[in-house]
């Protein structure tokens, strides 16, 4: 977890924010399926020319869909993949797969969590339910330890999963780096606490005074967010299905 991002001036543009994101670097990409991804920034990662990136995300769909036909991953962690119940699978993303173009460590949604999660409270692995009788951690070469407590139980245990960026699609960020999520968080909270630095598109720039009328709402502390865009009032958010952005242009999805 990066907690050392006390800057003053942390607003980027678009350009400016994917440009912080090397050759070979491992993203952690927020939201889930359509709603509420980066999409602004995965296209901009493309249009940089971005290459042998790791893709780490517990349900993508049309973000890692459309990296796998730019040629912009390397390699791809993850769970459920698919575009929705409207727009059935990822084309690309399993091309990619089948090729061998991309490598794959397959999760369920749950084990990725676990990976995270260890990665977010500084310890080398997570134990893991609901995985005898999977074939995921013979495929991943996960190890399953004694209880050393002493009831005969064993458990899988899945190693620390820790990128160096999660880049998240925020409703609102304070001037400082304060991240507010409407509805739904999904995988955004542990994600921005295992990765090394928090990128943000935010909907919206408000006042510091809101975030203090009510800090329990707070997703990402400013300290943990390395930079963000402010895109309010922009559409380039569409695809990702962010309702209020949509109410404040007028715009719909189809």
């Amino acid at each position: 977890m990066g907690s050392g991002f006390n800057q003053a001036h942390k607003q980027r543009s678009l350009a400016e924010l994917a440009a912080l994101v090397p050759d070979g670097a491992s993203i952690a990409l927020g939201g889930s399926f359509l709603h509420r991804g980066p999409f602004a920034f995965v296209r901009e990662l493309i249009r940089q020319g971005r290459r042998d990136l790791e893709l780490v995300k517990q349900s993508p769909g049309y973000d890692v869909d459309i990296l796998c036909r730019a040629g912009a991953l390397r390699r791809v962690r993850a769970g459920i993949v698919a575009m929705e119940g409207n727009f059935g699978l990822a084309p690309w993303y399993r091309k990619a797969i089948e090729r061998g173009e991309v490598e794959l460590e397959e999760h369920a949604c749950y084990s990725l969590t676990a990976g995270l999660r260890a990665a977010a409270y500084g310890v080398p692995f997570q134990p893991c339910g609901g995985l005898h009788g999977s074939a995921l951690p013979t495929l991943n070469g996960w190890k399953c330890l004694d209880d050393p407590y002493g009831s005969g139980q064993k458990t899988w245990v899945v190693p620390a999963i820790r990128p160096d960026f999660a880049v998240i699609q925020a409703s609102e960020v304070d001037a400082r780096g304060n991240v507010r999520v409407h509805g739904t968080a999904h995988w955004d909270r542990i994600m921005s606490r295992a990765a090394g630095s928090v990128l943000v598109v935010a909907e919206k720039l408000v006042d510091s005074a809101v975030f203090e009328a009510q800090p329990e709402a707070t997703l990402v502390p400013y300290f943990m967010v390395q930079a963000y865009l402010d895109k309010d009032g922009d559409l380039a958010a569409h695809l990702a299905a962010a309702p209020e952005a949509a109410q404040r242009t007028g715009a719909t999805h189809g």
